[in-house]
């Protein structure tokens, strides 16, 4: 035998002994995944946005199989049709959730903010953030440069040149939250629809005392309380200067926003307002 063969035969054993050595390693470490995951994953949108909470739709698979209670789980992007699915799937009930979708406490525009200077260095909120404050006396307001907009992979945002703020398109938003996550400021939030996407906010996160607030943004919330002594419901508060309005507890009927002076409270989607029609009685003569 020469020494071509003996070193196949060697290098044969040897392969042979390592994949014997593998294969009893792969069954002691195995570990078993439960096949309802790839079934589940199969109806998930493959977003991989985040909005679940999750990094993936993969890990939101997994913990829906793993949980015994999926009712504070949701899919944002997928929303309740796929919801209603995954449980299907797994034999669980889910309670549709409802829908939310992302808003911007923020109405200070280019011409209610004045600039103060001007900003020279890279076009990110976040090395804007970490540097100062803005460009206007408003510390807490929108810093103007899109990466929210970048954030977005549901073309759902833009930038409005003219007021310098970003604007949701609500029939693309998912409520993913990227966002939110994105926003240095942190004046983006998911908020309900609200019966017939119809939604009353306080568009302002500025903490100043009113007029110090006033001065640096004539749209500014200057925590008057108005507004909170005209809501019928008790569904706004005056917390740290800032009026806020609680979505579970507010019943849209709108007399808060005419009593706002500088025009903060800002409604979506409802209807203009019926103008009142002053009866004139003619006096006899």
């Amino acid at each position: 035998m020469n020494v071509i063969s003996i070193t196949i035969i060697t290098l044969a054993s040897l392969g042979v002994a390592a994949a014997i050595i593998l294969y009893f390693v792969a069954q002691k470490f195995k570990v078993f995944e439960d096949p309802r995951i790839d079934e589940v994953e199969e109806v998930l949108p493959a977003a991989n946005c985040g909005g679940c909470g999750f990094p993936g739709c993969r890990a939101f698979a997994e913990a829906l199989v793993k949980a015994d209670d999926i009712s504070d789980l949701n899919c944002p992007v997928g929303g309740a049709d796929t919801m209603s699915k995954a449980a299907s799937i797994l034999g669980k009930k889910v309670q549709a959730a409802a829908p939310t979708v992302a808003v911007l406490k923020c109405n200070g525009t280019c011409e209610s903010r004045p600039r103060l200077n001007h900003y020279d260095g890279a076009e990110s909120c976040s090395i804007a953030a970490s540097l100062y404050g803005g460009e206007t006396g408003c510390s807490y307001g929108c810093l103007g440069m899109g990466e929210c907009v970048d954030a977005c992979q549901f073309n759902a945002m833009y930038m409005d040149k003219e007021t310098g703020l970003p604007v949701i398109k609500e029939e693309n938003c998912v409520s993913c939250g990227a966002c939110v996550a994105a926003c240095p400021k942190k004046i983006i939030e998911i908020r309900k629809q609200g019966p017939k996407n119809r939604r009353i906010y306080v568009a302002c996160a500025n903490k100043d005392k009113g007029g110090v607030a006033k001065k640096a943004c004539s749209s500014a919330c200057i925590a008057c309380s108005k507004c909170m002594k005209a809501c019928p419901f008790g569904a706004i508060i005056v917390h740290q200067n800032v009026a806020q309005i609680n979505p579970e507890t507010c019943r849209y009927c709108r007399k808060c926003t005419p009593e706002c002076p500088t025009g903060a409270i800002l409604e979506a989607n409802f209807p203009p307002k019926k103008e009142k029609k002053e009866l004139v009685k003619d006096k006899a003569e």
